[in-house]
């Protein structure tokens, strides 16, 4: 029995290492593919995930789908995180206010239309009042939510950076909480009018106060625990662990204590991204490097998980109908809240196509309302918010990236490693840098230091190939010989080079050898010939000037 047991548990465990391998590999490919086309790499993953899931060849069943969920917590306090990363207090003095007033307008405008149209549709077709007035509510309060997830996954493959962003960021991080209130006075008013309500009306509004102001304390605790202790380390390997380890134990003690996990795990990135000072780049960097096959994976299993076959003709109209009023309500909310909040014209203009997106909360409400009233109503709404949640995850990323290259903000969250990684030696490379001549006598030499501010110079021949190089050090040491200086000539004084370069060098590989040996110039030609010499110092100098010229177009 017990090896029975031990052959069952090594052969799921493989099957379910080959699903993990082939979806990421897949996931992977199908979203450089979709790239390629312009389409954001989310929209491949769902797609993926739905033809591998129960809406497709259901490779992935229920039961594996399943035994995700821990992975899936996992994902989402990682998002939740990063999203907190982004938030800085500097932004939120600045545009606090702007952001409130489009938040409210957005998730209000949203609910009330979502409420109105799904109760006049309903109770039309229906004519049952208290089913219709049951679903309209429960919907438009779910239809308040929008998604981190899949809204934050086209944000950082556009890098993208500016006002919109931060915009974007701010209000799906929050939208969240005004989502939990709009619910837990729907749930209350339905459970009123239809006699279900066994709880007191002080308790349907005490519990999700309490899942929020919990989910605050537990992020700025664990926030600030992580700050002090990060801040005594500068090895990348240890904070990389306990980052996921503050993760991971935060995601632990919000399902413990019932409270929401990502909002907690977003407060504890918000703490540690203005605790941490500078550090703070460096540190969600490092989570940045990290999360790519997390994120690949959780919106494959998000498209896996909708079953998009179980839809009857009722269903489908108010599927339409909740789709339609839920995009026209953000879309309307958005722009009104923009142009309330005197917000700059790109944000005003753009910020409508970027809020489409549905997952997380919106699922996690639907399934409470499942539990609080089960029967028609509950079914109803899960089947609507699974379906609806299918069709804007799929639209919801290609508005996101419409509206990002629209306002310009693509491409303006370079680091210095994305310029290292898209640059040769080439861009560093100064035209007509100064070289000495291996002729050149020593007053020659000395005019050109004089004339310039390097400390190492190119020695070549006549048919300019690299002889060797003189810094200053040599210089320094003509002057022992000061009665035979007149006869010394740049051969006499040079030293040899010990490696040079191609101008077609990835910058990359050229840092990693100043790092390893030390290099404190490097050399650049082009088969015989010497086309300059780089400083190290330079290099350096050069990237932080292009960071800074882009930072300026922000």
């Amino acid at each position: 029995m017990h090896i029975d047991f031990l052959k069952y548990l090594t052969q799921f465990d493989h099957n379910l290492l080959l699903l993990l391998g082939f979806s990421l590999l897949a996931g992977t490919l199908g979203g450089r593919l979709f790239q390629k086309i312009k389409i954001p790499q989310v929209v491949a993953y769902i797609i993926f995930g739905i033809l591998v899931g129960k809406s497709g060849f259901n490779i992935l069943s229920d039961t594996t789908i399943s035994s995700f969920l821990p992975f899936n917590h996992f994902a989402l306090g990682l998002i939740g995180f990063m999203i907190g990363g982004e938030l800085k207090i500097s932004v939120l003095k600045k545009y606090g206010k702007q952001f409130l007033t489009i938040l409210v307008c957005e998730a209000l405008s949203a609910f009330f239309i979502v409420s109105i149209l799904i109760f006049t549709v309903t109770f039309l077709i229906t004519k049952n009042g208290l089913l219709s007035i049951s679903i309209s509510l429960l919907l438009g309060s779910i239809s308040s939510a929008t998604a981190a997830a899949g809204t934050t996954d086209v944000l950082r493959e556009c890098k993208s950076k500016g006002l919109l962003t931060s915009t974007i960021l701010g209000i799906v991080a929050l939208d969240d909480v005004l989502a939990l209130l709009l619910f837990a006075v729907s749930a209350s008013i339905i459970s009123t009018i239809s006699g279900l309500n066994n709880v007191s009306l002080l308790m349907n509004f005490a519990l999700p106060l309490y899942e929020i102001f919990g989910s605050v304390l537990l992020g700025l605790i664990a926030g600030y625990i992580l700050s002090i202790t990060l801040l005594h380390y500068n090895d990348n390997e240890r904070i990389l662990i306990f980052i996921l380890g503050g993760i991971l134990s935060v995601i632990g003690l919000s399902l413990f204590i019932k409270v929401d996990m990502i909002m907690s795990c977003m407060i504890m990135g918000f703490v540690i991204s203005n605790k941490t000072g500078k550090k703070s780049e460096d540190i969600f960097h490092l989570i940045d490097r990290f999360a790519p096959p997390i994120y690949i994976l959780f919106f494959i299993l998000v498209g896996a998980n909708l079953n998009i076959g179980e839809l009857s003709f009722f269903t489908v109209i108010i599927l339409i109908c909740y789709v339609i009023a839920r995009s026209t309500g953000k879309m309307l909310g958005a722009y009104f809240g923009a142009v309330f909040s005197n917000v700059p014209k790109t944000v005003r203009n753009f910020l409508p196509f970027t809020l489409f997106s549905q997952s997380g909360v919106a699922i996690g409400l639907s399934i409470l309302a499942l539990q609080k009233f089960p029967g028609k109503v509950g079914t109803l709404v899960a089947v609507i918010t699974t379906a609806s949640t299918f069709i804007v995850q799929i639209i919801g990323p290609v508005f996101v990236k419409y509206a990002l290259d629209k306002s310009h903000e693509s491409g303006l969250n370079i680091t210095e490693e994305d310029i290292i990684n898209k640059t040769t030696l080439k861009d560093f490379l100064t035209l007509n840098s100064p070289a000495i001549l291996i002729s050149d006598d020593l007053s020659s030499i000395l005019k050109v230091f004089s004339e310039t501010t390097n400390i190492f110079y190119p020695v070549i021949t006549e048919k300019k190939e690299i002889a060797g190089i003189i810094s200053i050090d040599e210089i320094k040491d003509t002057f022992m010989y000061n009665e035979l200086a007149h006869l010394l000539v740049a051969i006499d004084i040079m030293k040899p080079v010990e490696k040079t370069y191609y101008s077609c060098e990835p910058m990359k590989n050229v840092l990693t050898d100043i790092k390893k040996y030390g290099l404190e110039f490097i050399v650049v030609v082009d088969n015989k010939s010497c086309l300059g010499l780089i400083e190290t110092r330079s290099i350096y100098q050069q990237l932080s000037r292009k960071l800074l010229e882009i930072d300026s177009l922000v």
